[in-house]
């Protein structure tokens, strides 16, 4: 098993995935140590599962929240514990199984050279994803790239990278939002606005069926909508910070050399 890590952890929240949950969390603790995962209301069993597998398992730890918040709020609770513990950053992935646990390692050794930044996975897409989502995030990551004046994010909503504990707890509790399926991206928008910088590394990502044992919670209206909305409140903040970010940018320009 690997070394403990007293600074990065990965941070798994969980709703209702059922056995794919323990296949994820069984090749995340392969790759890393520790590994948390926080239980996000789940009525199929697997919360009190996961608790009798950490009870053999130092490196994992399980909190068990007892109604479905959403997987930011789900997330924050982790993001709370980690800083109460003096963990500085978290890798987050899903626990469905369409991230690369693999790839865990160089993710955090990416994050520990550069500890001021935020780590995200650049998703690359095969034949089972699709096509209306990707097509989804295209739009979005439109809209991201705007809001964060082309900042470098590679894309605004693949869960599997590395946040800043502190920083996203205060970004978290500054506002009301970023509690459901808006998190992911509204985290990265909020992070650069504050001066993270983000570090993008290509990452496959694979959409299961159900006969693999693939658990998707997502809804085409539902969310959607909420994603609509969480651009509009981004661009309407973002034309009132333009100012400010533009100050930021120009002082991290290099001087101009004839």
């Amino acid at each position: 098993m690997p070394d403990l890590s007293r600074t990065h952890l990965v941070l798994i929240p969980s709703y209702n995935t059922g056995e794919r949950l323990f296949s994820t969390v069984s090749a995340a603790r392969a790759q890393w140590n520790p590994v948390w995962v926080v239980i996000d209301g789940s009525t199929d069993g697997t919360g009190e599962r996961m608790q009798r597998m950490a009870a053999d398992d130092p490196g994992l730890r399980v909190w068990l929240l007892p109604e479905n918040q959403g997987k930011g709020a789900a997330v924050l609770h982790g993001l709370k514990e980690a800083h109460r513990a003096g963990y500085t950053h978290a890798l987050a992935m899903d626990s469905d199984g369409q991230h690369p646990a693999d790839l865990i390692p160089s993710f955090m050794q990416a994050s520990q050279a550069r500890p001021d930044t935020m780590v995200l996975g650049r998703p690359i897409f095969d034949a089972s994803a699709p096509r209306a989502r990707v097509w989804g995030r295209k739009l979005s990551n439109g809209w991201t790239h705007i809001e964060t004046l082309w900042a470098g994010v590679g894309d605004s909503l693949y869960g599997f990278r590395i946040y800043p504990v502190a920083a996203l707890i205060d970004v978290m509790e500054s506002q009301p939002w970023m509690r459901r399926f808006d998190f992911d991206t509204e985290a990265v928008v909020r992070l650069v606005w504050g001066g993270a910088k983000p570090v993008d590394i290509d990452a496959p990502v694979k959409y299961l069926s159900k006969a693999e044992g693939g658990v998707s919670h997502f809804n085409y209206v539902r969310d959607n909508i909420l994603l609509s909305w969480m651009h509009a409140r981004l661009m309407g903040e973002f034309l009132l910070r333009l100012p400010q970010l533009l100050m930021k940018r120009a002082r991290r320009l290099p001087p101009f050399q004839p």
